[in-house]
């Protein structure tokens, strides 16, 4: 339920590798980037044992797992970063989403206790609930639910304290596979209190223009403004990917709650092609684009892979035809084309 993992986007500045945990497990398909979910394989493969964790998680059908919607809490996992000495970055929930919406507030609680209690490791948490991820790191009393779960996780005492959000040693992530789900998504994530905000594009299954955003809402002194296009904005206003604070606005009463609100800023972006059974195509002009789009905004951007069917169209309407890569997943960098060796961290250079 939790270990080393060999994912790049979490290993460390130094090369180690960077870790898995999975106290929460279980998901369903919400977008087409879950259709051939690598965790949703692997729950299947150890679905059988009345002792495993992933009982009941998964189905078959039609011949190939699919998420039943389930979710399980294990305890057991629960307190292993604790006991990681050497700072790591950490994986959260690689075997479901911990924004589900079948898990229980009272379950995040105590994932987020041990994080606050763990500030040696980096955590990254990727979701494709954007919507609740904001609403749950929204609410006024979550730091007080937080303390009072460490207690009930019944952690050592020394280590109890009352954290504060958000936590610094916790990245916030959503997946955007297409500009549907970026248009949706991406706009929650910047209203979310967050000491690092990130996109994972991957799988990208099409061209994604991160500029086309919509601000979901603002908060300002707990109010909210009425909803409203970035295109309705004078360009003045807002700078799209990067999340840049809002200037004036007193000639619109719509934003005056808004005056100085500061609607977020991304810090990071992933991309990587689909990779195993049934891989969709990885059009490399898409990568460049994001790439452009991130140097352009000052946001870093890890290329993870391009996955098991990477084309490059160069642009046109039509591929050239598939690359061929040694490795199945497209992992190995030095193949790739030049322009798209690229793995920054937020805050780091390339590594």
């Amino acid at each position: 339920m939790a270990g080393k993992t060999k994912i790049e986007w979490t290993r460390g500045d130094d090369g180690s590798l960077g870790a898995t945990w999975n106290p929460v497990v279980g998901c369903s398909l919400v977008s087409p980037g879950c259709t051939n979910c690598y965790a949703m394989r692997t729950a299947a493969r150890f679905n059988h044992s009345p002792f495993s964790p992933y009982l009941g998680l998964t189905k078959t059908v039609n011949g190939k797992p699919v998420w039943t919607g389930e979710v399980g809490f294990n305890p057991k996992a629960l307190e292993a970063p604790l006991h990681w000495k050497k700072p790591r970055r950490i994986f959260v929930n690689s075997m479901g989403d911990l924004f589900h919406e079948s898990v229980p507030d009272e379950w995040i609680d105590k994932v987020f206790a041990v994080m606050a209690l763990a500030p040696q490791h980096t955590f990254q948490v990727l979701t494709k609930r954007a919507d609740r991820m904001r609403d749950y790191l929204s609410d006024g009393a979550l730091n007080g639910r937080i303390a009072c779960a460490s207690v009930d996780a019944h952690l050592p005492d020394e280590l109890l304290r009352r954290p504060s959000i958000p936590l610094p040693n916790v990245w916030l992530g959503v997946s955007a596979e297409d500009q549907e789900r970026a248009d949706e998504r991406i706009p929650l994530l910047l209203d979310t209190p967050a000491a690092v905000r990130f996109v994972s594009v991957e799988p990208q299954l099409g061209p994604v223009d991160l500029s086309r955003l919509e601000i979901a809402r603002f908060r300002h002194d707990g109010e909210v403004a009425v909803p409203r296009k970035i295109g309705d904005v004078p360009a003045a206003y807002v700078n799209g990917l990067d999340g840049s604070v809002w200037g004036k606005v007193e000639a619109d009463e719509n934003y005056a709650r808004v005056l100085g609100a500061d609607v977020g800023k991304l810090s990071w972006t992933i991309i990587g092609g689909e990779s195993g059974p049934g891989a969709r195509p990885f059009d490399l002009t898409w990568a460049r684009s994001i790439i452009a789009q991130c140097k352009a905004a000052e946001v870093a951007c890890f290329v993870k892979q391009c996955g098991s069917r990477p084309v490059d169209s160069n642009g046109g309407e039509v591929a050239y035809g598939p690359i061929l890569l040694r490795d199945k997943k497209g992992g190995i960098m030095s193949e790739w084309p030049h322009d798209l060796q690229i793995r920054q961290f937020p805050n780091a250079g390339v590594v």
